[in-house]
C-alpha cells in the first residue's frame, strides 16, 4: 500500500470537517498556495471553531494507528485557544488544528472564510486572502521568518485590485503591522514590475 503524502493527508482531513460539520478555515502556507504562489510546507493548518462536545467526534475521524491524536490534549487545547495536532506516524505528515479565539478578529476570519480549489479535485473553506496575509505579518513579527514575507507579497501579486485593503489597513492599524506591510507592498510591486 503506498505512503500517504501530504496532500492525501489533507484530501483526509478536509473529507473528515466537512463529515462532521465542524466549522474550519484552511489557513498557513496551504491557503497562501492556493491564493498566491505553492511552495512547499512541513505542516497542514487549519484553524477550527471546536467544542468540547465536537472532541470524540473529530478525533474518530483519524484512527489508530494509521494516525496519531490525542483526545485530552485536544481538550486542553480548547480550554487553552491553543493548538493540537494529528500526525501521520509512517510518513511525519503532520495537521496542526488551532483554535480560533473569541475576538473580533477571529470571528471576521471565519465569516470571511472562502470556498477555494486547494488541490485538484479539492474543495474546502480556505482563509481569505486578507485574513492569510494579516496571519502571516503577524508570525514575521513573532518570529522573523522571511517566508512570511514571501508569502504574503505572492498573494498580494496574484490577488492584485481583489483583494480589500482597507480591511488589510484596518487591521495592519489595529496590530500595529504598518512596517510589515509596507515591506510586504514593496516586495510585490517589485515582483509585478519585473
Amino acid at each position: 500500500m503506498p505512503l500517504l503524502t501530504q496532500s492525501d493527508v489533507l484530501r483526509h482531513t478536509i473529507a473528515a470537517l466537512e463529515r462532521t460539520e465542524i466549522p474550519y478555515l484552511v489557513c498557513g502556507s496551504v491557503a497562501a498556495g492556493a491564493l498566491g504562489e505553492p511552495r512547499m510546507t512541513l505542516d497542514i493548518d487549519i484553524a477550527l471553531s471546536l467544542a468540547l462536545s465536537d472532541v470524540e467526534r473529530l478525533c474518530a475521524e483519524f484512527p489508530s494507528p494509521e494516525f496519531y491524536v490525542s483526545s485530552i490534549t485536544a481538550q486542553e487545547a480548547i480550554r487553552a485557544r491553543k493548538q493540537f495536532n494529528v500526525i501521520h506516524p509512517e510518513t511525519g505528515n503532520k495537521v496542526d488544528f488551532m483554535m480560533l479565539g473569541r475576538d473580533e478578529w477571529s470571528r471576521s476570519q471565519l465569516e470571511r472564510r472562502l470556498r477555494v480549489q486547494l488541490l485538484p479535485n479539492l474543495e474546502g473553506y480556505s482563509s481569505s486572502p486578507e485574513d492569510v496575509i494579516i496571519s502571516k505579518m503577524r508570525y514575521h513579527r513573532e518570529g522573523g521568518s522571511e517566508k512570511h514575507i514571501r508569502d504574503s507579497a505572492g498573494i498580494l501579486a496574484i490577488q492584485g485590485t481583489r483583494l480589500d485593503r482597507v480591511y488589510i489597513k484596518h487591521w495592519v492599524d489595529e496590530f500595529q503591522l504598518n512596517d510589515i506591510w509596507q515591506a510586504i507592498e514593496t516586495r510585490a510591486d517589485s515582483a509585478m514590475s519585473r
